[in-house]
Order: C-alpha cells, then sequence, then structure tokens
C-alpha cells in the first residue's frame, strides 16, 4: 500500500459526522478493480485484467487479489473463467463472484480447481453484486431490473436463480439488520428519477422504497463504522457519500486526491474504520481512514 499524504475533510451536514484522516491507495497488480470484499483479515479486489475496460467482456482475463498488511497478492489467478468480476461473497470456504451473466463460485481451499457456474436466465447480463440473509443469497441484475435470490444452504451447492423482485438498476446491495438496501444504477447511462438508494424491510413480502429522493448513479454499499449510515459510492458526481437511512439525509465526503480526483468508485468495503474504494476507471482503491 502506497501512502499518500492528502486529507479527507467531511462536509458538514444534517445527518453526517466531522472526519479528517490520511488517504492511501493500492495499486499494485491491480487492473481495472470493481468490487472489493473482506476476507481473512484482509480485501478480497477483483480486476477484469483487461486492455480496455468493458465491464460485458468475455476475454477471460479477470483475476482476484488479496491485500492484507500492505502486501497484495494473487488468490485467483487469471485462468480464463472470469471476465468482468464484481460483487463478491463469501460462505463457508466457497467464494461467489458476479461475473457478466453468472455468477462463479470458488473453492477458496483449492482456489486452482475448476469454479461452479450458476447460469443467470437469458437476457441478465449486468450481475452486479451479492448479498445474504440466513441460506438466501440475492444477487442483483442491472440491466434487467432485477434481483434474484438463491438457496446456498449447501455453499459448495447452490440451488438456481430464482426471480425474486424488480428495482430499477440494482446494483450494490447491503444487508443490514434483517433489511436489503439497494443502490440503484441506470444501465443506459441516463440518470432518472428513479435512480436512487432503496430499502426492502420485508424479505418475506418485498417491496422497495426509497430512502432517499436525491438521484444518481449509485453503486456501492456499506454500513459505516458507526454502525447506523450507509456509505454509499456514486459515479454522477463522482465520489461518496454517507445515507441516514432515519433521516434519508445524504451527505456529501469531500476527498482530496490533487490532480488524481475519483473518476469511478464503484462496489466498497468498511473495514477498521477505513472505506476501501475502488476507482474502477483508474485501477486503484482509494483507503480512506476515519468513517
Amino acid at each position: 500500500m502506497k501512502k499518500i499524504f492528502f486529507t479527507m475533510a467531511l462536509l458538514v451536514s444534517a445527518g453526517a459526522m466531522s472526519a479528517q484522516g490520511n488517504v492511501e491507495v493500492i495499486s499494485e497488480g491491480l487492473r481495472f478493480c470493481e468490487s472489493t470484499y473482506p476476507y481473512n483479515g484482509g480485501l478480497l479486489i477483483a480486476n477484469f485484467g483487461t486492455q480496455e475496460l468493458n465491464p460485458l467482456n468475455n476475454e477471460g482475463q479477470g483475476y482476484i487479489m488479496f491485500h492484507k498488511d500492505g502486501k497484495t497478492e494473487v488468490l485467483v489467478a487469471a485462468d480464463g473463467n472470469l471476465s468482468a468480476p464484481k460483487g463478491m461473497f463469501e460462505r463457508g470456504g466457497y467464494l461467489y463472484v458476479c461475473d457478466v451473466n453468472r455468477i462463479m463460485v470458488y473453492n477458496l481451499n483449492d482456489t486452482a480447481a475448476s469454479p461452479l457456474t450458476i447460469a443467470m436466465p437469458e437476457g441478465n447480463l449486468f450481475v452486479n453484486d451479492l448479498a445474504a440473509e440466513g441460506n438466501t443469497l440475492y444477487a442483483s441484475v442491472t440491466n434487467t431490473d432485477r434481483i434474484y435470490r438463491i438457496d446456498i444452504t449447501d455453499p459448495s451447492r447452490p440451488g438456481t436463480p430464482e426471480e425474486w423482485l424488480q428495482v430499477a438498476g440494482p446494483n450494490g446491495l447491503l444487508m443490514k439488520d434483517g433489511q436489503l438496501y439497494v443502490a440503484s444504477y441506470p444501465a443506459d447511462g441516463v440518470t432518472k428519477d428513479v435512480n436512487v438508494v432503496y430499502r426492502i424491510a420485508d424479505l418475506q413480502h418485498p417491496v422497495a422504497e426509497k430512502v432517499t429522493e436525491t438521484t444518481g448513479q449509485y453503486d456501492g454499499l456499506a454500513l459505516a463504522s458507526d454502525g447506523r449510515s450507509l456509505c454509499v459510492t456514486n459515479w454522477t458526481p463522482a465520489g461518496l457519500s454517507l445515507l441516514n437511512p432515519e433521516n434519508e439525509t445524504l451527505s456529501e465526503v469531500e476527498i482530496d486526491l490533487g490532480n488524481a480526483p475519483l473518476i469511478g468508485p464503484a462496489d466498497i468495503t468498511v473495514k477498521d474504520g477505513k472505506v476501501y474504494i475502488p476507482d474502477l476507471p483508474n485501477s486503484r482503491v482509494i483507503v480512506v481512514d476515519g468513517i
């Protein structure tokens, strides 16, 4: 991890908190990193590995890096099975990875073994993120406005995806206190009034309700260190915000990166008081302390 001596200041408004801290950058071994995920005391980072940025590519150059204690090493090599790996989820030693129109499942005890493929129904080309409650795994598909559920009672033998709920452009997912939060991203790149953050309060009788009226091109969701606020990334304008789901206020976090600002903040992780933000086009992960 390379330290950069910038500072971060949180814009103070209703529902926000004040914080300052150093900003660090992880870039070693990364190539178009879209997603992060906490694992084994460190961080998994999913990479496309391609020459050009294409979230729907089928080149088979994708790979997963593991970052811990300032060191970054390959966990899942570019074995031809991953093309544009996005959201991840781990259960019982099995790593589920969203990848274009499918979910790949790796046995972390033998990452060189051929992964299991969970094929999504035809037309679901932008499988994006994963979150679980109990033995049910939820998978968002941005281009079809669908969230699917999968039985993972046995993580090594997942069930078949079942359509669960329609939500506009579902991207990042976050499970909190038995409620599912959904970040909405317009698949066509045109922000609409439906592109907000949603909450599904009752998973047995799902209804998507807006948590904020502020529209955006929302991507990653994570629970902030205070255990109440939600960290959410937005592509337009590119940045990180804090969302208070109780009073629905959204507050921007100002991150000063000098002449190399965030361009495409994607699927984030909050761990040990730090927010890990993949800056997809810049092939780096920005680490912000104090949130």
